[in-house]
């Protein structure tokens, strides 16, 4: 093994670019850092700046060179003394992303161990972590954090290597073709292990074909490729690439691994268990796993076809099959006791994995002073000394203002710490003699290894609620926000919609993400949604649409933007700024509605010469904007309507535009009209319903991700004789012996009564299950009759693979109205990968 440490002057050579500006040659390299906001310390950091269609790393040197950061990659020449940052060393190259992969693809060529490099369309974490639980008991293993599979992540995890490890685990993801060569080339694997094909991430290749023929790149050059050969397909792709191979199979008894027989029990919630038995070497083996479900089934077989490859006896593989812990691949963000906020990340408790939820805390920077309750590290290459002074600094460098640390060795080094801190042996003697009521409008973190049951801390702080809960994937409102920002120009600014309440997602959750990733404005419907967001301390312009007379002066307090419809509209906000002539310090920005045809609400085109002569005489009105609002760019058939819309808003906003010395910003696209018009973008663009994820025209159909989803539980099954009535009204009867289920969602909830009656259908066991009766107001019933289920078992109303349109069609609506309309007393959660 060898100790690497990495000079300036040698990465330049490795990734060939050029010295720039100061020769600090020998200045040590140890961390990577790509986001200006992921900065967790300045020395010995080295900052990629990396250039997409929407952003460009060089933007955020300056301030990273203000917080300590020297050194840094960039891929064009500019002005470095005029930002006077003489103890900077700067290396040019053509692709900085390009040379992210060149560094990291050397130094994973500076070690010989075993590398097992994962890929497949489902899985990969999953199987990634439960290797790691199976193998880093016997042999000190480095894995990619969390799901880093990207063209990104992979260079980030294969920089984590050092000369501890004995064996490595990487995933690698692909959405495109081509990118899977540039991963390969960074991993290096020596074993391969393909989880399996379907149909995730398959929208930008022309077949399944191309897709499995791309995934196979990252196996190449393996010793050994682990996969299961009952796919005729994948198998004789996997053929022609000859490399040697460990097949399983539950087919074909010929494979390395033969399964031969597997039984379930899946008595109760608290009770799943499978045994999996099979032939290897003419031998009768098995393993018993804590799950019953087929995805855990097949991941959990994967896991065992390489641990056998590895030599790993079966006894320890029973053993650590046997103790195999459910992986949560999402940090969940949810309301607590007296207005906390809390984030659940019991994942796994490593240094990486702690980073990356200290990062996702900063982002709700603005929901109080930051509590991280964190057990002992079980598994670091680090010795207990170097490891919590580690934490301790990073948790400073983080800003996290209250340490509470859980177990003995955490415990044993609390003098690291120089936060505020608390420690305790056991998660017993916290929840004994913690106060928790102590806890008030404050963000938690909790980061604890399975072992030491932080589920049981997430139980006491979280806010009551019922089991009906709508979840928010806030990964995916950061893909669609990104998907329609490909498509604007670079200098087009972006208006975000989060009105009634975030389209039913949350405002303050939306907002806070979307300030996090740069979006220019927020638009509310009503002052109060506003001031709210100004109060959780969202500082971007924020839109009033609908100003009404008595919240004109929370507006102009609170820093908002009314929206001017009309001349009373104008002439109550004239009234108000005569009565606060004293506090109002600089002109109140205003946006401008002009009707062009829509006749709902802004001003006529016979108006507009008026409204100029009002707003000239009002040196504290500031017109910020200009817009009009769309009445059908949806649709095909109203192109021609669209277009003579867009026409009237070009003659009345250049009117207005050219009567004033200032900029003036206009705006008309709407969510449909980014991608149907683009051409008409003008300033900035309004993002509504596309980025919670629900297509508003048939282009963006299937290329947007689910941001929502709806779920609920069984809370009771009965068993009813044929011919019986359910629920009020009697309006269903039973045509056959029938099992029914009770779930706890109701039209209190917003579940529309129109969805009684067999209207609506539910998803149980990936099973339909049709509503039966009304729908109550907390509850309603559903027909179970042939699905296998229980009670305390999951109900999918709508979810990723079982759209909100289909609620939508089946009560003659469209998803904004189901959207909007799920109440505020369903439990909110939301996740980040």
């Amino acid at each position: 093994m060898i100790t690497i440490n990495y000079t300036v002057g040698q990465i330049a050579t490795v990734i060939k670019g050029k010295i720039l500006h100061n020769q600090l040659n020998t200045y040590i390299i140890k961390n990577l850092l790509f986001d200006s906001r992921l900065l967790v310390t300045s020395e010995n950091t080295l900052f990629f700046a990396l250039t997409s269609a929407r952003n460009d790393g060089h933007r955020y040197i300056k301030t990273l060179y203000n917080q300590g950061v020297k050194a840094f990659i960039v891929n064009r020449l500019f002005d470095i003394e005029a930002e006077n940052m003489e103890n900077a060393v700067f290396i040019r190259v053509n692709d900085t992303m390009e040379a992210l992969h060149c560094l990291s693809a050397y130094h994973r060529q500076q070690f010989d161990i075993p590398v097992i490099g994962i890929t497949g369309s489902n899985g990969k974490t999953i199987v990634k972590e439960w290797l790691y639980q199976i193998l880093s008991l016997s042999m000190s293993v480095v894995r990619s954090p969390k799901s880093f599979n990207s063209q990104i992540g992979v260079p980030l995890s294969v920089w984590q290597m050092n000369e501890t490890h004995q064996l490595a685990i990487f995933e690698a993801g692909i959405s495109r073709p081509e990118e899977m060569k540039k991963l390969q080339k960074i991993i290096q694997p020596t074993i391969g292990l393909l989880t399996n094909i379907g149909q995730a991430h398959g929208k930008n290749f022309n077949s399944n074909h191309q897709k499995i023929k791309e995934k196979l790149k990252l196996f190449n050059d393996v010793k050994t490729l682990v996969y299961c050969i009952d796919n005729a397909e994948i198998k004789d792709l996997i053929t022609s690439l000859k490399v040697n191979t460990f097949t399983w199979s539950r087919k074909n008894s010929s494979a390395d691994l033969f399964i031969q027989n597997t039984v379930s029990s899946n008595s109760s919630i608290n009770d799943t268990n499978s045994t999996i038995e099979g032939l290897y070497k003419g031998r009768q083996i098995s393993i018993n796993i804590p799950f019953a479900d087929k995805a855990s089934i097949e991941n959990a077989i994967h896991c065992w076809a390489v641990a056998l490859l590895l030599n790993i006896s079966d006894k320890d593989i029973a053993e650590r099959m046997r103790h195999l812990s459910p992986i949560a691949m999402r940090m969940e963000l949810k309301s607590g006791v007296n207005n906390c906020m809390i984030i659940n990340d019991s994942y796994n408790a490593d240094i990486n994995a702690l980073t990356i939820a200290l990062d996702f805390m900063n982002q709700q920077q603005h929901q109080g002073k930051p509590v991280l309750i964190i057990s002992d590290i079980l598994q670091s290459e680090l010795k207990e000394d170097d490891l919590y002074a580690t934490i301790a600094q990073l948790i400073k460098n983080k800003g996290v203002d209250t340490v509470i640390g859980i177990g003995k060795a955490i415990s044993r080094q609390q003098n690291k710490f120089t936060v505020n801190k608390y420690f305790y042996p056991t998660t017993k003697d916290f929840l004994t003699h913690y106060p928790i009521d102590s806890f008030n409008h404050q963000i938690i973190l909790l980061k604890g290894a399975r072992n030491f049951e932080f589920e049981k801390i997430s139980k006491v702080l979280q806010e009551k609620a019922h089991e009906t809960v709508l979840e928010i994937n806030l990964d995916n409102l950061v893909k669609n926000m990104n998907y329609y920002r490909s498509k604007i120009n670079k200098d087009t600014k972006l208006m975000v919609m989060v009105k009634a309440f975030g389209y039913g997602s949350g405002n303050f959750e939306v907002s806070n993400v979307l300030e996090f990733h740069h979006a220019d404005y927020l638009t509310v419907a009503f002052a109060d949604e506003g001031v709210e967001l100004r109060k959780a301390g969202i500082t971007l312009p924020i839109m009033v649409m609908s100003p009404e007379k008595n919240t004109f002066d929370s507006i102009i307090k609170n820093n908002l933007e009314p929206e001017i419809y009309s001349f009373r509209c104008l002439s109550m906000l004239e009234e108000c700024i005569l009565q606060q002539e004293t506090v109002v310090k600089c002109p109140i920005k205003v946006h401008i509605k002009l009707d062009t045809g829509m006749h709902r609400l802004g001003f006529l085109p016979d108006e507009v010469d008026y409204l100029i002569e009002r707003l000239k005489i009002n040196p504290n009105i500031k017109v910020q904007s200009i817009f009009s609002h769309f009445a059908g760019s949806d649709s095909n058939i109203h192109n021609n309507f669209t277009m003579q819309q867009i026409h009237i808003f070009e003659q009345g906003s250049e009117k207005i535009i050219k009567a004033f010395p200032y900029k003036i910003l206009r705006h008309i696209l709407n969510t449909a009209g980014i991608t149907r018009f683009t051409n008409y973008q003008f300033d900035m663009v309004r993002l509504g319903i596309g980025i919670y994820g629900i297509a508003s025209c048939e282009e963006d159909r299937g290329k947007l991700h689910t941001v929502v989803s709806l779920k609920s539980s069984i809370t009771q099954i009965k068993n009813i004789a044929e011919g019986e009535s359910i629920g009020y009204n009697r309006h269903s009867y039973t045509q056959r012996p029938s099992k029914i289920g009770v779930v706890p969602i109701g039209y209190a909830d917003g579940l529309p009564r129109l969805l009684g009656n067999g209207k609506g259908i539910f998803i149980v066991n990936e099973s339909p299950a049709p509503i039966i009766g009304d729908i109550c107001m907390d509850m309603c019933m559903i027909d179970l009759t042939d699905i296998e289920a229980k009670e305390g078992d999951t109900v999918i109303i709508f979810d990723e693979n079982h759209s909100v349109e289909n609620i939508a069609i089946a009560c003659q609506t469209i998803p904004y109205e189901i959207m909007t309309g799920i109440s505020q007393r369903v439990k909110r959660v939301y996740f980040q990968e």
